[in-house]
């Protein structure tokens, strides 16, 4: 074999390996081309049954991708004496899994074994979002799925009680800039969160107050009242912002009034760079879902370990 035939074969190598681990819009264009379709009539069946849904399928595919990279190993059931992500600290209150389950049947359906539950999760995730009044993306498709998940692991999962740097190092360690960090947390327009989240702020704070002085304090009375020092009501919280299931950005309008929920939304007004992006978005709903694609698009194509197609997404095969 001469130089320019190795040459030639090398490059060809290089370009095949490249494309297995390319994402790519048009991934399943030919093997399943109704897989997006499947996935939000998926959505939208959950969603008229339940307005929670939205909220928890984008905050599963977060916590996807923070562990692991985006491979689906959140979905995974616990088995024998491994205890899976799911059932680790953070993700007790993740639900909706039964969404990924009733895509992935209509999936197996249509087009058996073509479609991973990585992708379905990112498709969900983004139908979440769209059917909720928010932007659409051409989700970047071709994840395979992993066959790890301990629940040890969600220790890596930013907390909500984080500061700044915290922050910037937890997304920075993904591949993810500040620019990131403050658009994705607008996810947080959807849902609700749990007294235990964002107790810190209203009991204790530090040795000189009770509470956040940050906190706006009609906010932060109303707050108590629904969380008090020795709470018992199990599922006692608030919402997260004043739409819950509305995609806006009313969520950075709050935060700029101090009533935001968490230490780790208060702090993107700690710096210069990240409390003029907060402004930003408060200032033009525009700006914000065109931060918020592009830094979706980002996240859920962290690389994952995976390798297969699950043909059951609680299962590996």
């Amino acid at each position: 074999m001469n130089a320019h035939m190795l040459n030639l074969l090398v490059i060809v190598i290089f370009v095949v390996s490249f494309d297995v681990q390319a994402l790519s819009p048009h991934y399943y264009d030919h093997t399943c081309p109704q897989a997006d379709h499947i996935v939000t009539n998926a959505v939208k069946k959950a969603m008229s049954n339940d307005q929670t849904v939205p909220a928890a399928l984008l905050r599963m595919h977060f916590h996807d991708c923070f562990v692991r990279g985006c491979d689906g190993s959140v979905l995974l059931d616990s088995k024998g004496k491994n205890k899976a992500e799911k059932d680790g600290p953070p993700n007790i209150s993740l639900h909706a899994f039964y969404v990924i389950d009733n895509a992935k049947k209509a999936l197996e359906e249509q087009c058996p074994g073509i479609v991973s539950c990585a992708d379905i999760l990112s498709l969900a995730a983004r139908d979440a979002v769209a059917l909720s009044g928010g932007p659409t993306w051409a989700v970047p498709k071709g994840r395979k799925d992993g066959r790890i998940s301990k629940a040890i692991e969600t220790r890596q999962l930013p907390a909500p009680t984080f500061n700044i740097s915290q922050l910037r190092q937890n997304f920075g360690q993904r591949g993810l800039s500040m620019h990131d960090l403050v658009a994705l947390s607008g996810g947080h327009t959807l849902g609700f969160a749990h007294c235990s989240s964002f107790q810190n702020r209203l009991h204790k704070f530090n040795t000189q107050k009770e509470v956040d002085p940050t906190l706006n304090p009609s906010f932060a009375a109303r707050l108590e009242g629904v969380c008090p020092a020795h709470n018992t009501v199990k599922n006692a919280g608030s919402n997260m912002d004043g739409t819950v299931t509305s995609f806006d950005n009313i969520y950075y309008k709050m935060l700029i009034q101090g009533k935001s929920l968490f230490s780790s939304d208060e702090s993107l007004l700690a710096v210069p760079s990240t409390k003029k992006l907060v402004a930003k978005y408060a200032n033009s709903n525009e700006e914000f879902e065109r931060a918020f694609v592009k830094s979706m698009i980002k996240m859920s194509s962290i690389s994952g370990n995976g390798n297969e197609v699950r043909l059951n997404c609680r299962r590996v095969r």
